[in-house]
């Protein structure tokens, strides 16, 4: 599941990967994927609309974000390896419900959104080395004056479907008899609205998430993002499976932005700067898990392995 840093290190050298220099491998396209890009002359990037900082639009409709930057590099190092300087680059919006059955279909090639790598997802797509480590926790009133899970047993909680928060809030409900009425919004912005009309005492979702959307909202103060963290998020980029070609391409290049100290100058970008469109800064510095994975890159779904 995760590389070992030695066999991480082995793979830079194999791939001759000191500047990424993908050209100068064999010129046989040995990977499904990259051979459906070159006879298509399309790269297809998977993106989602509203989750800020990760993957989101613009004022004019454009995917932009932290791992959109990322499957930016991924897209120019496709060029190069297929040399295809021209190569379309068409963005598809996708839902947390729809992202990975697009992938498995092929009608994307890269699920550049904000997705946890877990071990059932990976019955559906693979997965890159992990480019982010988030946390799920519980956002609520302060009136309310939530500390615990334990505080939510026999309430009514919302999380957003076909996400691991709402799935780790179905299990702890059922482990711990908590007898929890669990509602699922739309998205996050559906699942907010939920809780700030009183459906909901809580809404449970990744910490960076609940964080973006209460930045410079009006009634921010009225919240309080919980200090525990009830689960560990790897985030990585989804991939097409059995592509083993596919994912060592992208992973090279993640490990490229790791080695340059690129990815410092992205959370820097995306969690410590005035972002679009809005201007504002989420002020996030970056986490001692974030910190270990640059020195110590891996890519597996256990939790353990972030903690």
């Amino acid at each position: 599941m995760g590389f070992p840093f030695s066999s991480l290190t082995a793979l830079v050298l194999s791939a001759g990967m000191c500047t990424v220099s993908l050209s100068s491998q064999a010129q046989s396209v040995d990977s499904t994927t990259l051979r459906r890009i070159q006879q298509t002359g399309v790269i297809s990037i998977g993106h989602r609309v509203a989750s800020v900082p990760f993957s989101y639009l613009d004022s004019r409709r454009r995917p932009i974000g932290y791992t959109i930057d990322v499957c930016q590099r991924v897209v120019d190092a496709v060029r190069e390896r297929l040399q295809m300087p021209s190569l379309e680059v068409r963005y598809v919006g996708v839902t947390a419900a729809t992202r990975l059955p697009m992938l498995a279909s092929g009608a994307i090639d890269l699920e550049c959104g904000v997705t946890t790598n877990t071990v059932e997802r990976q019955r559906f797509a693979a997965f890159s080395l992990t480019t982010f480590v988030a946390a799920s926790r519980m956002l609520s009133r302060k009136a309310a004056q939530l500390t615990s899970v334990d505080d939510l047993r026999g309430r009514t909680v919302v999380s957003t479907v076909a996400t691991t928060s709402m799935q780790y809030l179905a299990s702890l409900n059922q482990a711990a008899k908590l007898d929890m009425r669990i509602l699922g919004g739309q998205d996050d912005a559906d699942a907010m609205r939920i809780l700030r009309n009183g459906q909901a005492v809580a809404f449970v979702m990744d910490d960076v998430l609940l964080r973006s959307l209460l930045a410079g909202a009006r009634d921010a103060d009225d919240f309080d993002i919980g200090s525990d963290a009830l689960s560990v998020e790897p985030y990585a980029i989804g991939l097409p499976r059995n592509d083993a070609a596919f994912k060592q391409l992208v992973d090279v290049v993640i490990l490229d932005i790791f080695k340059r100290g690129d990815l410092h100058t992205l959370h820097k970008r995306w969690f410590q700067s005035p972002i679009p469109p809005r201007g504002i800064n989420l002020q996030i510095p970056m986490s001692d898990q974030l910190q270990r994975l640059i020195r110590q890159p891996i890519d597996s779904p256990d939790p353990q392995n972030y903690r």
